[in-house]
């Protein structure tokens, strides 16, 4: 984490700080802005925006509407002014609801319309589940069991098994969940064969119990937000600022 030293001198001498911008395109419902920031170090922006509203519960509907290129193009175009290094698509569920050729095609649209670097939720998890070599995870999610499903099929295909999963089945407010309901759901999820526990959703808060969870259990959480934060930064040479989380203390920045 890059630290600012005090300066004594006038003003018009003072260093101007170097800064490099990420872009986030994020679901018009996300709640927790703030918590993106904790990850974010001294030396970089946050430029966001959402994607349109659409009228629809957090459902398999809600999920495709999120992912389609007449909504992300847009979104990503609307972030390029400030000139980002790299933009992430911040939502699991729309990242991962048509499958891995989903996935893809929406790094492509984002590519096509501008982003320097494309990250998505679902495709940070997979690189991450790779860096920890985690080939077997328990999920834990807010959804209803048909989007907890495509999650289930999206983790199938990239080769990573599922031992267990636990979805608390909500349409609406995710952002309002507890640290102590994601905590019982994690150790209810967990099994002695996952060699991780995921925690899915971008509007499900978890920042301060990641590091707690993983001294409980003996093994690495990840979390949506977390897993985005780590391949963004990560694609302009940062690492987050995430003292305790295994993630980022395993993972080197990728570029220079």
């Amino acid at each position: 984490m890059l630290v600012q030293e005090p300066f004594d001198g006038p003003a018009a001498e003072r260093p101007t700080p170097l800064q490099t911008g990420v872009g986030i395109v994020a679901p018009y419902d996300f709640a927790l802005d703030r918590e993106l920031w904790r990850w974010t170090p001294d030396d970089v922006s946050l430029h966001m925006t959402r994607l349109p509203y659409v009228h629809v519960p957090v459902t398999v509907d809600q999920a495709a509407a999120l992912c389609l290129p007449e909504g992300v193009t847009p979104a990503v175009r609307a972030l390029l002014t400030p000139e980002p290094s790299a933009v992430g698509y911040m939502c699991a569920s729309g990242s991962f609801v048509h499958g891995a050729a989903g996935e893809r095609e929406l790094r492509r649209t984002m590519a096509e319309a501008g982003a320097p670097a494309a990250v998505t939720t679902s495709g940070a998890l997979i690189e991450a589940l790779a860096l920890l070599g985690a080939e077997r995870v328990a999920v834990v999610t807010p959804y209803v069991d048909e989007v907890t499903d495509r999650l289930l099929g999206y983790l199938g295909e990239h080769g990573v098994g599922v031992t267990s999963s636990v979805g608390l089945g909500l349409l609406e407010h995710i952002w309002r969940v507890a640290y102590d309901v994601i905590a019982r759901a994690v150790h209810e999820a967990d099994r002695p064969e996952a060699q991780a526990v995921f925690v899915s959703c971008t509007n499900v808060l978890t920042y301060d119990i990641i590091a707690p969870l993983e001294r409980e259990l003996g093994k690495p959480v990840v979390t949506a937000n977390q897993v985005t934060m780590w391949a963004l930064l990560r694609a302009v040479g940062r690492r987050p600022v995430a003292l305790g989380q295994s993630l980022a203390e395993t993972a080197a920045p990728s570029a220079a």
